[in-house]
């Protein structure tokens, strides 16, 4: 089935709902603690500040006023090449909490009240576009690979749980794109935001 003809599926079957649920409160995380747990985990290695070679990112340009989500995409765009130095060095990927997200977050900048609301046809879209149905299924439709996504888990709780469930799972995902011969799906702008609010939206949350 082409790209098109899920999008059409999705669209005509999934009964688009106008505005998603309501975010869980957002636990506030603390900025100095997130610099440590960044120093701890060597982040400094490869973002320093601008004007010093490294080889991510300045740090400036991590560290900047910015939505929870919007920041989640980038992390998630940044994990292939980052596993790749990681694995050359012999460093394995630093899981992360939710509470070491939360101040990891604090630390860049980034506050869910930045993220626009979610566009959840938008959100439809991207879930498509990007590839996420290759592996992950949707009301039983798709891969086989990950889970079926409409199964209420941990991770849509809220924004920051979110990031760090995407974290966690990102170099296994890479690792898949690579054997199954498919591109690692990339974020950019609000997509990140919209995908979260459709499938928080679609998600049958237990009673």
């Amino acid at each position: 089935m082409t790209t098109q003809q899920w999008l059409a599926a999705f669209l005509i079957g999934g009964g688009l709902v106008a505005a998603g649920r309501p975010a869980a409160a957002e636990l506030p995380g603390n900025p100095s603690r997130g610099q440590a747990f960044f120093a701890s985990k060597q982040c400094g290695r490869c973002h320093k500040p601008r004007g010093q070679q490294a080889l991510g990112p300045p740090l400036d340009e991590l560290r900047r006023r910015q939505g929870v989500l919007e920041l989640a995409g980038r992390l998630w765009n940044h994990a292939p090449a980052m596993l790749g130095v990681l694995e050359a060095e012999g460093i394995e990927w630093p899981e992360i909490s939710t509470s070491e997200m939360g101040d990891l977050m604090a630390y860049l900048q980034a506050d869910y009240l930045l993220d626009q609301p979610p566009d959840l046809f938008a959100g439809q879209v991207t879930l498509v576009k990007v590839g996420c149905l290759k592996c992950h299924r949707l009301r039983g439709e798709g891969g086989s690979a990950g889970i079926e996504l409409t199964e209420y888990h941990g991770g849509y709780e809220s924004p920051v749980v979110w990031a760090a469930s995407i974290w966690n799972h990102s170099p296994r995902m890479a690792k898949q794109a690579v054997e199954m011969g498919i591109l690692y799906p990339r974020f950019t702008g609000a997509e990140m935001a919209n995908l979260y609010g459709y499938l928080r939206n679609v998600a049958e949350k237990p009673q």
